[in-house]
């Protein structure tokens, strides 16, 4: 959710800054600008709309320099105008800046500084960071911009992800964090800011992150890092273990295609060196500090939210049914919220693509404010999640482009199946079991595969469906969470209405809904609830509605009630909804694409959610 990028070295800055704004698309936005010292004088353009459009601006005018900043907006206070995108000012036209989050108590601060007559010109939260950092310059003329930036955070309530210049110190770019991702750059004789790796991964693979409470000073020369209350602090430089290539299409119409197409390889990659076959084991070094106390454990607390929810949910069937520890899967923005029963027997689990979803992060660190010892599943190395958690397992799958989840999300699967056999074998799971989960796991690759060869099947299906406005996904068992997933897919990608449904729930309401324009999609895998889907399936069929299922290969009878029948190798059950869910993030795929959606960057939706 919005993108921010700064440089300052030796190069033209705008073309690093463009470059970087586009490879922070993905992220989802609405609008954009950029700015720097042009002369003596900082210049700003701004756009509604794509980033296309402020290449366009910008190339019609002359903009050049060394230390440029730019943004991606995703609109929360004020509606997408260019009034309300980024970079914001202060009233003198000198200081400018660029934020990611939300200052919660921006009305109370703007209302006293319009006493003060300060002129705003948008309806934005951030703007007033840029007034909150002109009072303290104006207070001490001597004073560095810094120090303002510092005096100006102690007034805000809220988050931020910060870079800001001034017409005054042109060779300084001041940035600041708090509960909002954010990273430097180090080049050679150059420095970059962002919220994203992708945007400087192009420049250098040398990055260091950020802390809450810490502020940065970049100039041409070097950098330095203190806190808030201005302690220097040393900060270890980390390196990007992906390339450049891993973020273009690479022949791919869309990254959301390409990263379906990449799951064999993502799920061998999350299991690489994870698994000992012949031993019925799971190693997961990430987990080493904490193994004995995993091995008392007595309950386990999976917060997440969206798709990463979903993965929980399928993992809470997992660890019970072969763990036997007793698992809750809460949505992380009500956990925080409440107040959980909290003991020393609980682990908690974030489960969180990008390492920042603000509601899981804050749900981690309300369980360690109460002593609990915290887990992470995330996928960027050096996120907020990665290093708040206690320990954790990285899934290792490369960036992922599409604001739809898909590789992530079965690599998540493949994860908790891999802490099942960790977890489980510590306890009662026996070596014949242990031994079979991970003969099954190492085969999943493969089996996808076979899957991603009906892909034209999948495609003539979706399209032939493609003119339907609303959709019942139905599941049991394992399967049940796939069915929230497969809806959320069509709703994200093609604005489908989609709804998921237990299978046996559907008879408690939503089979009111169905008729011959109401189609159902149902996960019917032979496994331990196959009969009693079937049925479920069965009364559908017998109130006219159409009916497309998963089921798995060498199954003649589903053609009996089903109208499309797409089918997956057999696996174990618990590894079902690896396999059961590519048909679903395909057909929604080309469902999007068959009504000429934006299936790469939906509407209205961003990548990372980093504010409630």
């Amino acid at each position: 959710m919005c993108g921010i990028i700064g440089y300052i070295g030796k190069q033209q800055a705008v073309p690093i800054v463009l470059e970087g704004l586009k490879r922070l698309e993905y992220r989802g936005y609405d609008s954009g600008g950029i700015c720097g010292l042009v002369g003596e004088k900082v210049q700003c353009i701004k756009i509604v709309g794509r980033i296309d459009s402020l290449e366009k601006k910008v190339a019609q005018s002359n903009l050049t320099g060394s230390c440029f900043i730019g943004h991606t907006r995703w609109a929360t206070h004020g509606a997408p105008t260019e009034e309300n995108a980024h970079p914001h000012s202060d009233c003198t036209g000198k200081i400018w800046l660029v934020h990611n989050g939300i200052i919660e108590n921006y009305q109370e601060l703007k209302e006293k500084l319009v006493k003060e007559g300060h002129r705003f010109k948008s309806e934005t939260d951030t703007e007033v960071l840029a007034h909150l950092i002109e009072v303290q310059s104006s207070k001490f003329k001597v004073q560095s911009l810094e120090n303002a930036v510092r005096q100006a955070l102690k007034q805000v309530q809220g988050t931020y992800g910060l870079a800001v210049i001034s017409q005054d110190e042109p060779e300084k770019i001041v940035v600041a964090k708090n509960s909002s991702p954010l990273l430097i750059g180090v080049g050679e004789n150059e420095y970059l800011v962002a919220s994203d790796a992708s945007a400087v991964i192009t420049r250098t693979k040398q990055v260091i992150y950020l802390d809450d409470g810490e502020i940065g000073v970049l100039e041409p020369t070097g950098f330095k890092i203190t806190t808030l209350d201005e302690k220097q602090i040393t900060k270890k430089v980390s390196r990007i273990e992906w390339d450049a290539k891993q973020i273009k299409k690479q022949g791919f119409a869309h990254f959301m295609l390409k990263e379906i197409f990449e799951q064999p390889e993502v799920i061998k990659n999350s299991l690489r060196g994870r698994l000992i076959e012949e031993e019925g084991l799971a190693k997961l070094g990430g987990l080493e500090s904490q193994e004995d106390f995993l091995r008392n454990v007595k309950r386990i607390i999976i917060v997440a939210m969206g798709t990463a929810y979903h993965a929980g949910l399928v993992g809470e069937y997992m660890l019970e049914e072969y763990a036997g520890i007793p698992v809750e899967v809460e949505n992380a923005a009500e956990f925080r919220y409440r107040k959980p029963v909290l003991d020393k027997g609980t682990v908690v689990l974030a489960v969180s693509q990008s390492g920042e979803t603000a509601d899981t992060l804050a749900g981690i660190q309300e369980a360690k404010r109460k002593g609990i010892v915290t887990l992470g599943i995330v996928n960027v190395v050096g996120s907020s999640i990665s290093r708040e958690t206690h320990a954790g397992v990285y899934n290792h799958i490369g960036p992922e482009i599409g604001v739809a989840s898909t590789k992530a999300f079965t690599s998540q699967l493949a994860i908790l199946a891999l802490l099942t056999l960790f977890l489980g074998r510590q306890r009662q799971l026996s070596l014949v079991m242990g031994k079979r989960i991970a003969e099954e796991l190492s085969l999943v690759p493969d089996k996808i595969k076979r899957i991603l060869a009906q892909n034209d099947k999948i495609k003539k299906i979706a399209e032939s469906f493609s003119s339907y406005d609303n959709f019942l996904y139905l599941g049991r068992k394992y399967n049940f969470p796939i069915a929230l997933e497969g809806a959320l897919k069509l709703k994200e990608i093609s604005y489908v209405h989609a709804e998921g449904y237990s299978a046996a729930e559907m008879k408690h309401g939503a089979i009111a809904l169905v008729d011959k324009k109401f189609p159902s999609f149902g996960m019917i895998p032979t496994d331990s609830v196959y009969e009693k889907t079937r049925s479920n399936l069965e009364e559908i069929k017998a109130r006219g509605g159409k009916i497309i299922v998963v089921a798995t290969e060498g199954n003649n009878e589903v053609s009996r009630f089903a109208d499309e029948a797409i089918f997956i190798p057999k696996t174990l059950e618990m590894l079902t909804p690896i396999l059961a869910t590519v048909p679903l993030q395909l057909f929604a795929y080309y469902v999007g694409v068959a009504r000429g959606c934006d299936v790469d960057k939906p509407r209205n939706l961003a990548k990372s959610v980093t504010v409630e």
